[in-house]
């Protein structure tokens, strides 16, 4: 539209609809013009003008571009809501698509392949099978992007009608922009296929090349993208290409540079002479550092896609690093990735002049860019050996400035420095404990400890600093109270004297009996044992020769550093992770049915089938987890190790688990019995501050066709718990317990778990099924506790519930359709059809067919609960897309609500 045209969206007049309904049947085509305006106006900011549709289509038959245009917009918008009136537009799309002017012939296509309304796309094959034809270049180039458009509609479609054939004859066009869009459109479906589309061979590029010095920039992107999964069959052919392609380094649109980077990339990895690699290498370096000079945002973009190249070839930028400097007006972002950069390129003949900027940089405000600024002297100095020394001079005179923050990441790093090169900077321990006291961070303060301890020998008074980190122990963060533990266990390897036997047995006993971290109380445990059996074997542990640490700049491993160069100036190689890591795509491939995978699924109803909505409060999502036998937690509570003086007792035996499972009883593990956790924790039903220090974890479990509870129970009273029983309250399922609840006398911080066997049909209670479960639990010590648990009805899934194809069918129609009930699981989501079938066959829910429509995946599926109650269900949903559909027929239509809430469950 026009500047004037701003009047359009102004109006605010109440019955509006019925004037622009009276303009749009006016005989006079300005004033018809004018109420279309309108009508998108209205449109653009939001007002719903759907009831206008057939007015507006009927605008179509008009020789005006321009009111052409506006209503060809108009139904983009409108045809998925009104299909069925959107079948009046077809016959003027068709008129249109061989009309005399190529501006209306292109419009029509590209029109009829953004309305994704299945009743329109059969109608769109004729006249796109004639646009792709055409003898208009510009209805070429449209009609290929429209293909693309419709095999996300509809793949089936443009492989019976040979579209896919039509697209690659338009490779060889002699129009460049045709041959960039025939590209542009295969690279599209390729990304949707599980199958070769689209391959790149040795006549194709030739026919690539050609049309790429004459289309347009984003031609050429695409063009240079598909040049760039192409294998050179030899050097000689690699060079050729690269020759080719060198111009459009000069290119004014980074888009085009960073593609033409990528490209070349890929081809020097065949070119075997050092002169073309040496060249190409130089050749590439003005226009990467030409990137350098645009908007901030695009200079983050351009240092994320130079991190990967110069991993891959330093040398491209090796004299070149004076660009990466920061400025005093460069974003955070930007300088942060500029120091990346430099820490990479840093050699021993410019590391002189980098030192000089991170020193300068080290006296900056923002206090994150300092960090990374002394880090990455640290950084240098591991990388470069010669270097190392000057590094170290440069973090004494930060550490001499006396800034907190500054000297707390400088031990950090010196720590590192340590690592890389033992004994030989040892001598500058002496200044590093001066600054003791000034230590705030954990980080810092954990790093100055393990100095402490590492080199203990060498420090006189290395007790008093330890003893000085010890009086705030409790207090401290884990990582500060590991590495306290292991310097004083080292320091009393090293010193075997009174001072440090008294601080060892302080800080055993402040590990083992004080804390509730378990890392730190098995590391205790361990040295604890270590110490009292064996002190040559702690030497040989604690004391052992450490590995020297490498540089981690270049962080990348080679493979994935040769994927993300592959997907260079994508957002992949700014997020420096491969696309399947942030980008759900659903693989649409069109697979042809069979009567073997497909049988006469497409009988069981069409993909809409009349449901009758299942009214109720929203599916309560619950999981399903594969409990832990019964079995104490290790280490909690459990007795500190015996002293040097005392035999340690031998391991309690482990009762037959097979045997009592067989016997329905409760299986116990011992304490020193490891459990292997097996699924996320149980959900707590009974929190520790309703139950005055017991807590309660719980969760239905099925376990080889038996169903069990699966019970944690935690002591964190200051009493010893015991006498544990429970009952269950009548519920749906009648679901009761076979035998007592056996569980161990709980010590103070002790904790038990226990699978208890379940019978079903025990005390059913009366009224409409629901997923109530009442449990009471009591013990000798305490009242009886009262908590609720929930049901999920897959727990009672059986084994046998799978059937045969012709029996889903036969029992499907069999059922009338009152008892078919269907309901949308809002959170549920199909991450690939493979998965979600696997996913449900391990609940029991097992695959009969499935079959496609439109772009929606249908899964039919059986399950069966005791008694021989069938669930016949039928899943719908758009792979990788939030959002399923369900429906179920089943004898017993009231149970449909507690499988919705299952199903949901299971398909998170």
């Amino acid at each position: 539209m026009s500047g004037h045209d701003s009047k359009y969206f102004s109006t605010t007049k109440k019955g509006e609809i019925p004037e622009l309904k009276e303009e749009l049947n006016s005989q006079y085509k300005d004033k018809k013009k004018d109420a279309v305006k309108k009508v998108i106006a209205a449109m653009t900011v939001g007002k719903d003008v759907s009831s206008l549709f057939t007015d507006v289509v009927n605008c179509m038959q008009t020789e005006n571009l321009e009111l052409k245009k506006l209503v060809y917009l108009y139904l983009i918008n409108y045809a998925k809501s009104n299909p069925d009136l959107a079948i009046l537009a077809v016959n003027t799309f068709v008129k249109d698509s061989q009309d005399h002017n190529p501006l209306i012939r292109a419009l029509a296509v590209r029109t009829m392949g953004c309305i994704r309304v299945d009743k329109i796309t059969e109608y769109l094959c004729d006249p796109l099978q004639r646009c792709l034809k055409d003898d208009d270049p510009y209805v070429r180039k449209t009609a290929a992007i429209c293909v693309a458009k419709l095999y996300d509609i509809n793949a089936e479609l443009v492989e019976d009608r040979g579209f896919l054939d039509t697209l690659k004859d338009l490779i060889s066009d002699n129009n460049p922009m045709v041959v960039a869009n025939a590209v542009a459109a295969l690279a599209e479906i390729q990304e949707t296929s599980t199958r070769p589309i689209f391959e790149v061979t040795s006549q194709t590029v030739s026919k690539l090349l050609t049309a790429l010095n004459e289309c347009t920039e984003w031609g050429q992107v695409f063009i240079l993208d598909a040049l760039s999964t192409y294998k050179a069959a030899d050097a000689l052919e690699a060079e050729n290409i690269v020759e080719r392609v060198t111009p459009r380094l000069q290119h004014a649109n980074c888009a085009v540079v960073l593609s033409a980077v990528k490209m070349i990339l890929q081809q020097m990895e065949l070119i075997t002479s050092t002169d073309v690699v040496r060249n190409l290498c130089k050749k590439m370096a003005p226009p990467l550092v030409t990137l350098l000079s645009a908007e901030p945002e695009l200079q983050y973009v351009a240092l994320r896609n130079i991190s990967l190249i110069v991993q891959k070839r330093p040398t491209i930028l090796a004299h070149e690093i004076k660009v990466f400097f920061c400025k005093y007006n460069d974003p955070i972002y930007v300088k942060m990735e500029k120091l990346e950069i430099m820490i990479k390129l840093a050699s021993d003949r410019n590391i002189d002049q980098v030192l000089l900027e991170f020193k300068e940089y080290a006296t900056e405000v923002d206090v994150d860019f300092v960090r990374k600024a002394v880090r990455a002297i640290g950084r240098c100095a591991i990388k470069l050996e010669r270097a190392a020394e000057r590094c170290i001079s440069v973090l004494l005179e930060l550490i001499k400035v006396k800034v907190n923050y500054v000297v707390q990441e400088a031990i950090i790093v010196i720590k590192d420095i340590f690592r890389r090169y033992p004994n030989t900077y040892e001598s500058i321990i002496a200044t590093l404990c001066e600054s003791l006291d000034t230590l705030d961070e954990p980080e810092a303060k954990a790093s100055m400890i393990w100095i402490i301890g590492e080199y203990a020998e060498r420090i006189d008074n290395a007790d008093e600093l330890l003893e000085s980190f010890l009086e705030t122990f409790p207090e401290e963060q884990a990582m500060v109270q590991l590495q306290l533990l292991t310097a004083t266990v080292k320091l009393f390897l090293k010193k075997p004297t009174e001072g440090p036997q008294q601080m060892i047995q302080v800080v055993l006993n402040n590990a083992t009996m004080e804390t509730d971290n378990p890392d730190l109380r098995d590391r205790a445990y361990i040295y604890w044992r270590l110490l009292s059996t064996d002190p040559e074997a702690a030497k040989d542990v604690v004391l052992a020769e450490k590995p020297v640490i490498s540089d981690d700049s270049n962080s990348l491993e080679p493979s994935l550093l040769d994927e993300l160069l592959g997907n260079i100036a994508t957002l992949s190689s700014v997020y420096h992770k491969l696309p399947e890591a942030f980008v759900s795509r659903a693989k649409l491939a069109y697979a042809r049915p069979d009567d073997e995978e497909y049988p006469a699924a497409a009988e069981m109803g069409n993909s809409e089938s009349p449901s009758s909505e299942v009214d109720g409060a929203a599916a309560t999502s619950t999981q399903s987890f594969t409990s832990h036998e019964t079995a104490r937690q290790p280490g909690l509570g459990a007795a500190p190790p015996t002293p040097p003086s005392a035999p340690t007792s031998p391991p309690a035996s482990v009762p037959d688990l097979l045997g009592d499972l067989l016997g329905l009883d409760n299986a116990l593990v011992h304490v020193d019995q490891p459990i292997v956790p097996s699924g996320p924790p149980l959900p707590v039903l009974l929190p520790s501050s309703t139950g005055q220090g017991l807590q309660i974890s719980g969760q239905l479990i099925r376990r080889d066709g038996q169903v069990f509870y699966s019970l944690l129970l935690e002591n964190n009273s200051q009493i010893v718990l015991d006498g544990f029983m429970i009952q269950f309250n009548k519920n749906t399922f009648g679901l009761a317990a076979v035998g007592q609840l056996q569980v161990p006398p709980l010590q103070p911080h002790d904790s038990a778990r226990t699978l208890l066997p379940m019978v079903m049909f025990q005390n059913i209670s009366p009224g409409p099924p629901n997923s109530l479960l009442q449990v009471a639990v009591k013990n000798n010590q305490q009242p009886v506790w009262y908590f609720n648990d929930k049901i999920s009805v897959h727990v009672f899934f059986s084994e046998d519930g799978r059937m045969e194809r012709a029996s889903f069918l036969e029992t499907w129609k069999s059922l009338p359709d009152s008892n078919e009930v269907a309901k949308d699981l809002p959170t549920a989501i199909i991450h690939s059809v493979d998965s979600t079938v696997e996913t449900l066959a391990a609940a029991n829910v097992f695959f009969i067919a499935k079959r496609r429509n439109a772009n929606k995946e249908i899964l039919y599926m059986s399950a069966k609960i005791p008694h021989g109650i069938p669930f016949l269900i039928e899943l719908t949903a758009s792979v990788g897309a939030l959002g399923v559909k369900c429906a179920v027929k089943t004898p017993s239509p009231e149970m449909a609500p507690l499988l919705f809430d299952a199903m949901e469950a299971l398909l998170k």
